[in-house]
């Protein structure tokens, strides 16, 4: 997420109540989770374990619990909890708006597009030219589609992440500030959850179709002309690539890439990244060639056994 305009270190140390270590005057630019920082950007670290990895990512001001030496080039935010103060800054700069009506006065929605009776769209929301948004859908604040998508009913854009920090009296929610993005040409079946990004965009890329009773977690991205089929479910920080298909039921493990044009047959378990233009099957998921042959290969080893 980025901010309005460029800050100081020392004004967004000030809305958290924070330590800093660097010039006062560093530029800040926004938030963003470790899988998506740039220069500029505030990234949080709250164990000693990914110390190193935050510290040498691309984000140059690190929000970290520790005094740790500060590498050359970046500063840091120090406090006693950084995924509170995370939440806070995110929350200081795109706070929860309440809805007021069933489409917001806010949104911009393109000519020719149909909104169905029963339709939620929130603040800020962007909708292209000649769409088709069926009864019941939600749209929440500042989702973006483009031109000639159709989104079927029951189908829910931009809830907040699957994201909690375990604490001793229960879980804190990461309250998410990033948005979904659907681009042109896109097709969503009933009952579909498309996530929205905790600090960046979901994003369903352009001309796929997805089925029914499809979930699509935080941060995921979608490329082109995919096929996903029903009750398929994909954790967030995916990158799926273009011209993937996805069948019934499979499921996906976060932060992993699915190569372009592979194909993950129905109820297969996809626990690594896979290469792109083959076929896969089972769980954890194998190249389907390979996999039937070790079970026609079983099967006779079995029968031979049998036989003896």
């Amino acid at each position: 997420m980025k901010f309005p305009r460029i800050y100081q270190l020392d004004e967004v140390a000030s809305i958290i109540d924070a330590k800093y270590i660097g010039d006062a005057n560093f530029p800040v630019h926004g938030i963003n989770e470790i899988h998506r920082v740039e220069a500029g950007d505030i990234v949080f670290v709250d164990h000693p374990k990914y110390y190193d990895k935050a510290l040498e990512s691309a984000a140059t001001i690190v929000l970290i619990n520790k005094e740790v030496e500060c590498p050359e080039g970046k500063a840091l935010l120090i406090s006693d909890d950084p995924f509170r103060d995370f939440v806070k800054i995110g929350q200081h700069f795109l706070p929860f708006l309440e809805a007021t009506k069933n489409i917001s006065e806010t949104a911009e929605i393109g000519e020719g597009t149909i909104i169905q009776p029963g339709a939620f769209i929130g603040n800020h929301v962007k909708i292209g030219k000649n769409c088709v948004i069926h009864s019941n859908v939600s749209i929440n604040d500042y989702s973006i589609i483009g031109d000639n998508a159709i989104i079927r009913s029951g189908t829910v854009l931009g809830a907040d992440a699957f994201y909690y920090k375990k604490r001793e009296t229960g879980f804190d929610r990461m309250k998410s500030v990033g948005n979904v993005i659907i681009e042109d040409n896109v097709e969503i079946g009933a009952n579909c959850t498309i996530d929205r990004g905790v600090t960046a965009s979901t994003i369903i890329g352009e001309g796929t179709i997805m089925d029914n009773l499809i979930q699509i977690g935080h941060d995921t991205i979608i490329g082109k002309r995919c096929l996903i089929a029903s009750q398929a479910g994909i954790a967030g920080c995916v990158i799926v690539e273009d011209e993937v298909s996805i069948w019934g039921q499979v499921g996906i493990t976060s932060g992993v890439t699915i190569g372009s044009k592979a194909v993950i047959l129905a109820q297969a378990g996809v626990s690594k990244s896979l290469e792109g233009g083959k076929s896969y099957f089972g769980t954890p998921a194998e190249e389907a060639r390979g996999l039937y042959k070790k079970k026609a290969m079983t099967e006779l080893m079995v029968r031979d056994f049998k036989r003896k």
